[in-house]
């Protein structure tokens, strides 16, 4: 049951234009800190703030990310919902890390990409390497975000910022053959089922989720030959690394993966056809090795 006060601070997140997703985690990290003590958070000091933090860190031992969110989540309600400014949420942030991402070679990623054996994930994550997409970004396409004529695809971005990434002729030809396997009208990967049907599109059971892939990537890194720890979004940085090895402007790469920087002017990336000729042929080399992989029996 919704109360007056979180009904509040949804409504503030909503204002302030906040992804329902985001919503939910925010809303969330508020509940768990009224959990903890078992009241009100309009109730909770800034001492007893201080020593939840502390207790996140020191007693669960969240990392760096997880404090993060909760910390945002917590310090959106104090201060916006209640209009209490406290000097403890300056204090709680974690230091930045500078730990590099993991990257993969191109042979690494067909080597992987090869152990996936279900084709809706291998399709999907195929994807999200080409198009250099984030792991909700991939589950969460639909058949009119392709444009075949023009090869780009529109992808929906982090914090409500679409942009327009170039897609490989040969992700094309994959993902026209994909999609006849299940004609879905809304999801260009429909999740799975387990009881012999292929997909679940008459059972509207919605797109691919983002556990199921993560699981799905790691079986694949396991059964491979691959022994660094990756994950859906290593893929994503890998696609940044192949084409700044390629000699794309760092700038491009910036645009197509959705980053804000202080010279970005707009938070959409408008590209020339010019800079797209440019850069074709680097795209077009990230689906080498990856298309010509025989479909596993069974599917």
């Amino acid at each position: 049951m919704t109360t007056p006060l979180r009904q509040r601070m949804i409504d503030d997140l909503n204002l302030a234009g906040y992804s329902k997703r985001t919503q939910e985690v925010y809303v969330a990290s508020v509940r768990k800190l009224s959990e903890h003590y078992s009241r009100s958070p309009d109730l909770i000091n800034e001492e007893e703030l201080r020593r939840y933090f502390l207790y996140l860190k020191d007693e669960r031992k969240l990392k760096r990310g997880s404090i993060t969110i909760a910390l945002c989540g917590i310090r959106f309600f104090y201060e916006k919902t209640l209009q209490q400014q406290w000097n403890v949420f300056d204090i709680a942030r974690p230091p930045r890390e500078t730990k590099l991402p993991v990257v993969l070679s191109r042979d690494e990623v067909t080597q992987i990409l090869a152990e996936v054996r279900t084709a809706v994930y291998r399709v999907c994550l195929v994807t999200i390497y080409s198009c250099g997409l984030r792991l909700r970004e991939g589950t969460h396409l639909q058949p009119q975000d392709i444009d075949g004529v023009r090869k780009v695809v529109q992808v929906r971005g982090k914090g409500q910022r679409d942009r327009i990434v170039p897609i490989p002729e040969r992700t094309l030809l994959l993902l026209r053959e994909h999609w006849k396997s299940h004609r879905s009208p809304d999801w260009l990967f429909p999740a799975p089922t387990r009881r012999g049907i292929k997909h679940c599109v008459a059972n509207n059971a919605g797109h691919v989720t983002r556990s199921s892939l993560q699981s799905c990537l790691r079986r694949a890194v396991e059964r491979s030959p691959v022994r660094k720890k990756a994950s859906v979004h290593t893929l994503r940085h890998s696609y940044a690394t192949h084409l700044l090895e390629d000699g794309v402007d760092l700038r491009i790469i910036q645009g197509y993966l959705g980053h804000s920087s202080p010279k970005t002017t707009s938070l959409y990336t408008h590209l020339t056809p010019e800079v797209r000729m440019a850069t074709r042929d680097p795209v077009e080399r990230l689906m080498d090795g990856l298309d010509g992989q025989d479909e596993p029996d069974g599917l």
